[in-house]
């Protein structure tokens, strides 16, 4: 990706666009000026969200917007993708992502999320586009040594086949950049987006039950389910539940746009955790959305889940002082954007 190509003259391929973050970051990769090219299979998605994205962006801007249909791992329908547009970058979101269902479908985990990555970038090298930016996640940590956790922090053991994918694709990609110096990979790692845009025309809308704190919160508090689990209430934490570093959907978003900005003429592998810096616990996070959606939520304590940790938060100055970037919304405004988006969208994209 040349330093002397603009916003307006860069094509952007984002894998996995009509998911949740993948979504958001289409948005403001629009709102910026890049031309995008979304391909998503929509196992776990709706292509409802490119009515809302269009909505959201404008006429002129939904124009630099093109959806294939496709999965990644499927190499004849990627080249066909490559062949037709000029992509200069790639986002890399697509992929399954729920810790439970890794646990019992692990063959279809490393099959799906290894598989795609690597026809991916077997696909990008063909066609000498060498940068991309991965959705990498904080479980690569595991059980943190101390906190607040940077990106020197030491990779552990995984707690499951999903917290794997994401930390042996970490090391494809590194070995990647170590055997042919050309490409441009920028690692982020996330910690626990949550929230909606402010529009509530777009949120996370999980199939089935879902697996995250947040949404599941939202249903209880739109009455689709009739209280919150709360895995653990004896932690070492100020209230005895777990503590998570919750980040706006939209401030990750605009981490992926920032990054991308960043790595014009650079190579090689950076990594970068995107966070808010600060820890939240469960009950924090049922008390906010409480007080968000007008109405205590009930909630029932569990007993712990295996492999759920005490606590995790980032240090996020490399991403201020590097992308200049760094996380805008609290608590309140993130649970006030979902349930805007919940309460107007009682069943996702669906109703």
């Amino acid at each position: 990706m040349c330093n002397n190509k603009t916003a307006q003259d860069t094509c952007v391929l984002v894998t996995g666009g009509a998911g949740f973050i993948g979504s958001h970051t289409v948005v403001e990769l629009l709102q910026d000026g890049y031309e995008v090219v979304v391909v998503d299979d929509l196992s776990n998605s709706s292509e409802k969200v490119f009515d809302r994205i269009d909505t959201i962006v404008g006429d002129d801007a939904a124009e630099r917007l093109t959806f294939v249909r496709a999965d990644v791992a499927d190499k004849d329908a990627m080249e066909a993708v490559f062949d037709t547009f000029d992509i200069d970058a790639v986002i890399h979101f697509a992929g399954f992502k729920a810790v439970g269902e890794s646990v019992q479908k692990p063959i279809e985990y490393y099959s799906n999320n290894i598989g795609n990555t690597l026809a991916l970038v077997d696909v990008m090298r063909a066609h000498d586009c060498k940068s991309l930016i991965f959705s990498s996640s904080a479980t690569v940590y595991g059980d943190p040594d101390s906190l607040p956790l940077t990106e020197d922090s030491p990779k552990k053991p995984a707690t499951n086949p999903y917290g794997w994918t994401k930390w042996m694709i970490e090391e494809i990609l590194r070995s990647i950049t170590v055997a042919d110096p050309a490409w441009n990979v920028v690692l982020l790692r996330y910690f626990n987006p949550i929230g909606a845009h402010a529009s509530g025309l777009m949120g996370e809308d999980p199939k089935g039950i879902p697996n995250n704190l947040l949404p599941y919160v939202a249903q209880v508090a739109v009455g689709r389910r009739d209280a919150v689990h709360v895995f653990g209430n004896d932690y070492d934490t100020p209230d005895g539940t777990g503590v998570r570093d919750y980040i706006h959907v939209v401030d990750l978003a605009r981490g992926h746009v920032a990054a991308l900005a960043w790595m014009r003429d650079k190579a090689g592998c950076e990594v970068f955790n995107l966070g808010t810096g600060r820890g939240t616990s469960v009950l924090q996070i049922i008390k906010a959305f409480s007080a968000a959606c007008g109405r205590d939520l009930p909630y029932v304590i569990e007993p712990r889940r295996a492999g759920d940790v005490t606590a995790n938060y980032a240090d996020c100055t490399k991403a201020r002082e590097l992308l200049g970037w760094e996380a805008e919304f609290g608590i309140e405004e993130m649970c006030r954007d979902s349930w805007n988006w919940q309460s107007h969208n009682p069943y996702g994209y669906e109703g």
